[in-house]
């Protein structure tokens, strides 16, 4: 009798002290919305792909031949005011041409080499002049033309702040809707920042020879804000 009360008494002062564990808690009503910000900037860098590809007999005279186009073009690029940092091989590469393919033993013709150059233009109205340089002395592919920002974000610092009062509005709307109050921010995220290419034509490169567009760039911004609603 004396160890079952013991252990009667044991678990009378242990069931109190556990039970708030197992206690539900009521959530905090919120409205989360989520906002956008947009800024347009006219672009002030440039970046091209470009390169030289030729084909030899032998790999090795293929290798020269394109090693001797490359090298022009790079001292074509150098004279039109690009600076060696804005200047980096991207690719390089040296392949048998296979001819035959049809036929059960397909034979080597000749090697193709080819060597990528990304270019960063920083004076945007000499991109028409560049790329007449280094057509001039050789190159032979153009993979592609960017235009960017040097330094994104300031632009980007807008839109972030733009992407806040669009949450805001959008949660006060609401709020208004439901007839509540809305109370205090809760959290704040970034969604996304990024800059990107918009279809708005308003500032132009004057290139020179080559027609080129540089146009605006749209940085965006989102943000997801939870609002506390007001009791």
């Amino acid at each position: 009798m004396r160890m079952l009360s013991a252990l009667f008494l044991s678990a009378t002062l242990v069931l109190p002290l556990t039970a708030p564990a197992f206690a539900e808690t009521t959530p905090l009503p919120m409205i989360t919305v989520t906002g956008e910000g947009v800024i347009e900037a006219v672009p002030d860098v440039a970046t091209l792909t470009i390169g030289v590809t030729t084909q030899g007999v032998t790999a090795a005279e293929a290798l020269a031949s394109n090693t001797a186009a490359l090298n022009a073009v790079l001292a074509r690029l150098t004279a039109a005011g690009i600076a060696p940092r804005d200047l980096q091989t991207s690719n390089l590469s040296l392949n048998p041409n296979w001819t035959g393919y049809d036929s059960a033993a397909p034979t080597i013709s000749g090697y193709v080499a080819s060597n990528m150059l990304t270019v960063r233009v920083r004076a945007l109205d000499s991109i028409g002049a560049v790329l007449d340089a280094a057509v001039a002395d050789g190159a032979n592919t153009l993979n592609g033309l960017t235009f960017g920002l040097a330094d994104p974000t300031p632009a980007l610092n807008e839109a972030r702040k733009e992407a806040v009062a669009d949450a805001r509005a959008k949660a006060e709307l609401l709020a208004a809707a439901a007839g509540v109050e809305l109370g205090r921010i809760l959290s704040i995220s970034e969604a996304y920042a990024n800059t990107a290419p918009m279809p708005m034509f308003k500032a132009e490169a004057s290139a020179g020879a080559v027609p080129v567009v540089g146009g605006e760039l749209g940085l965006t911004a989102a943000v997801t804000v939870l609002y506390e609603i007001a009791q």
